[in-house]
């Protein structure tokens, strides 16, 4: 079973050397950073990428008129969480979309 950690770097107990190595590193130009550590990648290996777990999208209130019929399928399937659902439905029909195009290009 995978857990996702979060920390907050404001919960940090940082000392004022770690403070001052960050602040150096942090003034470095990219140029001055070593990346060999890393393998490179390219266009072929990001083709299928999507947001993850850790995407959060802003949420936008709107008015939105839908049939009554999905309205109450919706509901139905519990009383809290319709408009997520929805929303899982809207994006999962919009990722669909977004790759049908990326393969026919």
């Amino acid at each position: 079973m995978s857990r996702i950690v979060s920390i907050n770097p404001a919960d940090l107990a940082l000392t004022a050397t770690d403070l001052a190595e960050l602040r150096r590193v942090a003034q470095l130009p990219d140029s001055a950073i070593d990346y060999s550590d890393i393998p490179p990648t390219s266009e072929a290996d990001w083709k299928d990428a999507v947001p993850g777990h850790l995407y959060r999208p802003l949420k936008k209130q709107v008015t939105l008129r839908i049939d009554a019929d999905v309205l109450a399928w919706a509901r139905r399937q519990g009383a809290r969480g319709y408009q997520s659902r929805l929303n899982a439905v809207l994006r999962e029909a919009m990722l669909r979309d977004l790759k049908k195009k990326r393969q026919s290009a």
